[in-house]
């Protein structure tokens, strides 16, 4: 521990030892920690950039994919739904694992305290979502995501084993580089030895070491101009990986959800109308009460995401057009309300009856299929260092997202890491050479207009030139625009202490430029890459 003083306050830069390190607090990492804990193998510590409570997880509304009624569905008609969905390009073996041990962790997380719905004769509610063959999605009405994370957060802070860092924020994890050693992306053996993370006491980075590091950062939607993710989704761990030479891959597969709120204003995040919706019986028109999606899929409005994201795309573009509209209104009114409760008064707190009228829905950056490279056990090519979640690819979902499959997957890899470093961790001790985190010669930032402004405008050339639909022209500009961003924030990195919101710029930049990179190299259009240069028959035509 060293000590310095500003003015009359005494600082302390602290070195912290954990046996198990978990960056993020979604389901991924909290499930991930509880096991650990569970076991009595070490300490571990949640370090999350603001609340327990704020993350993509309390976000989902649809709910958990799980075989769950075996009188009509079976293991083999999830995988398939998932690998056609994938459109054939997700890993098998990660499809099986998820999907056959997924029973298994739901029994799990009813034990940690989660409520899913139940019909009238005692078995689990189950609805039906787009891509999937049979109604097999658990849910807790409309908002599964907050329920399952309220579940999990009474268990970690009730858990004695597991210390919460709220609103610190991971700056870089720790390798061999911060040893004086050289590291690049042909190092065979780099190694995890725990992270740099910023103090909001003190604004200044502490050490925390560790034998092993979970990563569980969540999502990357702040790339984007309009995101259903919360406000934190900024990419830290996916670029924190990159950045210490992981494999990073499949970034070019971003899920835009079809259906989110139509609300001027309300863009970041914007509020989510869950595929469940459609599932139920909703149906896709124009504003004019026209249906359009039998012009692309025989599905309607029952397609995978990736198709009804790019039809409405096209709808809105053929006919000028801000938004389209779904409709439940031939729905019973009180059957809506009932399964849908925080829609209902969402939109009415916007004016919108949606037992009477349209709902007015437009495509949003949704999910990250791709990120940073694991296999079965959630090893990345970094050892010592997992990751779970959106921050992470599995394999699972290839090209495409199914619907309720994110939450599912974060629990059973959650599981398959907590196995893994639980066998290995008596392998590992503390690096007691990590030297603290250098800030000497940087300034304070009094530039934070220009990070502010740096900010809007990756969102606005990810949004403009790498979304829904793409071509070579408009990748090329957005490569050309966020590698001028990049030197430039690099330079100021390099000049001033590091601040939360300079480390996300930074992040956010590293994150487009990898979706960027990644779909210029993918010389095709499939699954959520969509790019005009490159038509296929089985896409959606902008």
């Amino acid at each position: 521990m060293s000590i310095f003083a500003i003015g009359l306050t005494i600082f302390f830069v602290v070195i912290k030892k954990y046996d198990f390190l978990v960056i993020g607090s979604g389901v991924a990492g909290m499930s991930y920690a509880l096991k650990v804990a569970n076991a009595g193998k070490g300490r571990v510590a949640i370090v999350c950039k603001t609340t327990l409570e704020e993350a993509n997880t309390a976000k989902a509304q649809g709910g958990i994919a799980s075989v769950t009624n075996l009188k009509v569905d079976d293991f083999e008609k999830h995988i398939e739904d998932t690998m056609i969905a994938g459109d054939h390009l997700s890993d098998r073996a990660a499809v099986e694992q998820v999907v056959r041990n997924a029973p298994s962790q739901i029994e799990e997380l009813v034990k940690w305290g989660v409520n899913f719905d139940h019909n009238e004769d005692g078995e689990y509610d189950l609805h039906r979502e787009g891509g999937h063959s049979e109604f097999r999605i658990l849910h807790h009405a409309d908002d599964t995501g907050a329920e399952i994370q309220r579940g999990l957060m009474q268990a970690v802070r009730n858990n004695p084993n597991i210390e919460i860092f709220e609103n610190h924020f991971a700056v870089e994890i720790i390798t061999q580089h911060h040893l004086g050693i050289e590291v690049t992306r042909r190092t065979p053996d780099i190694e995890c030895f725990g992270a740099y993370i910023l103090n909001p006491g003190t604004q200044k980075i502490d050490t925390y070491l560790s034998k092993i590091t979970l990563m569980a950062t969540g999502g990357i939607g702040s790339v984007y101009a309009s995101t259903t993710n919360p406000n934190i989704a900024t990419g830290d761990g996916i670029a924190m990986v990159y950045r210490a030479k992981g494999t990073v891959q499949d970034m070019e597969f971003v899920q835009f959800h079809p259906t989110a709120l139509f609300h001027p204003g309300e863009t970041h995040p914007a509020y989510l109308i869950t595929e469940a919706m459609r599932g139920y019986g909703g149906i896709l028109r124009l504003p004019n009460g026209e249906e359009f999606m039998h012009k692309y899929d025989s599905r309607l409005s029952l397609a995978p995401r990736d198709i009804v994201a790019r039809a409405i795309d096209k709808e809105m573009k053929i006919h000028a057009l801000d938004h389209v509209c779904l409709d439940v209104t031939h729905k019973n009114p009180e059957e809506t309300k009932h399964h849908f409760p925080n829609i209902y008064a969402k939109c009415l707190s916007i004016g919108i009856d949606i037992t009477k009228q349209y709902i007015p829905v437009v495509p949003c950056q949704h999910y990250m299929c791709g990120g940073i490279k694991v296999d079965l056990n959630a090893c990345s090519s970094i050892k010592r260092l997992y990751a779970v979640g959106e921050c992470s690819c599995t394999g699972l979902h290839g090209g495409n997202r199914l619907a309720s499959n994110s939450l599912i997957e974060a629990v059973v890899y959650a599981d398959a890491a907590a196995k893994h470093s639980l066998e290995h961790i008596d392998e590992y001790s503390f690096n007691e050479k990590i030297p603290e985190w250098n800030d000497e010669g940087t300034m304070t930032n009094e530039e934070q207009v220009l990070i502010a402004q740096d900010i809007r405008e990756v969102g606005q050339i990810m949004s403009t030139y790498v979304g829904i639909v793409r071509s070579n022209l408009r990748l090329h500009r957005a490569w050309t625009r966020l590698d001028l961003l990049y030197e430039e924030t690099e330079d100021l990195f390099k000049r001033v202490e590091a601040t939360k919101d300079i480390c996300e710029l930074r992040n956010m930049i590293n994150v487009g430029y990898l979706i960027t990179r990644q779909a210029i190299e993918r010389k095709e259009s499939r699954g959520l890459h969509f790019n005009v240069d490159y038509p296929t028959k089985n896409n959606v035509n902008n």
